[in-house]
């Protein structure tokens, strides 16, 4: 009897012995193929992909080192960020409790191990003078990473590698990163008020909600970014450069560059005839992928997600529009097993505040940059170089 090439949505969830909602979580995120059957919305899985699926999952964490590097076996030790239980955890303390009230420099010296405040006596740096010269339109990521580069061949301070030093060139380099961001002059004002201000941003629970977005945002243990900017600073190389190279990382769309594709299908799924949670589901047997929905690391839901959300429906609790993105954001749950990401709440913020298109990326940014620190302070520690070895599957010579 022939292996067949398909298998039916209940034929695949017992090969993997996961429940059918575990299952389209798998399709969402690009683990297993699904393709439309001639005659209606029943689609058909790849067996191969779940073949490859369930060996994947049952070899040990240990065995080869791509399994380690895809969500699996911890590669390197860090005392900053704990994700355990549901919850995310700064230094042993929880960040939705941060969020309440923290400021995102209040979050920096937690992170950084400050002795002392690195924002307090460090003034403004000023904007590379290329910046009058750059395109008014560019992207402010194509123009922070055009910048940075430059600031910090003029930032001899840099050159100061003690923790201390390092936190006062971070200071400096957040408070270029929002500048930038946001096309505006570097301030001493808190990042959180100098993103409200730029944004014309006046209401007090508004700009709470910018404060602690940009809490919850702040590091989320080794992911592609903080891995990219340990592993530049392992060699040496100056801050500008490691949080350039953090960026570069973050943009991508299966990191912070996500927060493009979730803006650009949220409309669709709200704005149509249908309810939310039929518009989600008609996605879903499409077998398009629910961008901002279902987290890895957040089995029960993204706590960064749930607080935000909260946060919004006490903060605006008669928004007919917000009312649907939440009933989206139950129906991503309820019947796909995929609740909303931080990547959706951002989105959210950003519509609900009527911000311009690039806001999520650039709270993103800005809420990271402190984490990136974090990561290259713990990283020049050690002095060892991150070099991991390659497990060659070419041609054998001879």
């Amino acid at each position: 009897m022939n292996n067949p090439l398909t298998l039916s949505a209940k034929e695949a969830a017992a090969e993997l012995g996961v429940s059918l909602a575990t299952l389209y979580a798998y399709v969402s995120r690009g683990l297993i193929r699904s393709e439309a059957t001639g005659g209606g919305r029943t689609r058909l899985y790849r067996a191969d992909d779940v073949h490859a699926l369930v060996a994947r999952r049952d070899r040990p964490a240990d065995a080869t080192p791509d399994r380690a590097l895809d969500w699996g076996a911890p590669v390197l030790e860090s005392s900053i960020t704990l994700i355990t239980g549901g919850g995310l955890y700064y230094r042993g303390r929880d960040a939705t409790a941060l969020a309440q009230e923290s400021s995102l420099e209040t979050v920096a010296g937690l992170l950084w191990e400050c002795a002392e405040d690195a924002f307090a006596g460090e003034a403004p740096p000023p904007l590379p003078v290329l910046a009058a010269q750059l395109p008014a339109a560019m992207d402010p990521l194509d123009r922070l990473l055009t910048l940075l580069p430059l600031a910090g061949a003029a930032d001899l301070k840099a050159v100061n590698r003690t923790p201390a030093g390092l936190a006062r060139t971070g200071a400096r380099i957040l408070r270029l990163t929002g500048a930038v961001l946001t096309g505006t002059a570097p301030t001493r004002q808190p990042l959180h008020q100098m993103l409200a201000d730029a944004w014309g941003v006046r209401e007090a629970t508004a700009q709470a909600l910018i404060r602690a977005t940009l809490v919850l945002c702040a590091d989320h243990e080794l992911n592609a970014s903080a891995f990219t900017v340990r592993c530049v600073a392992s060699t040496g190389a100056n801050p500008y450069a490691c949080i350039s190279a953090g960026i570069g990382a973050l943009r991508g769309p299966r990191h912070g560059g996500a927060t493009g594709l979730v803006a650009a299908l949220l409309p669709r799924l709200l704005d149509g005839p249908e309810t939310p949670a039929q518009a989600l589901a008609a996605l879903l047997a499409r077998g398009e992928e629910a961008h901002g929905f279902g987290h890895p690391l957040y089995p029960e839901g993204d706590i960064r997600a749930q607080w935000l959300l909260r946060r919004m429906k006490q903060a605006w609790p008669q928004d007919q529009r917000l009312a649907r993105a939440l009933e989206l954001a139950r129906a991503g749950k309820e019947i796909a097993g995929l609740p909303p990401t931080i990547d959706f709440a951002l989105v959210l913020l950003a519509d609900r505040l009527g911000l311009p298109a690039t806001a999520p990326l650039i709270l993103f940014t800005v809420g990271r940059t402190v984490g990136w620190m974090a990561h290259l302070l713990e990283q020049v520690r050690s002095p060892v170089l991150i070099r991991p070895r390659a497990r060659y599957t070419g041609i054998r010579p001879g």
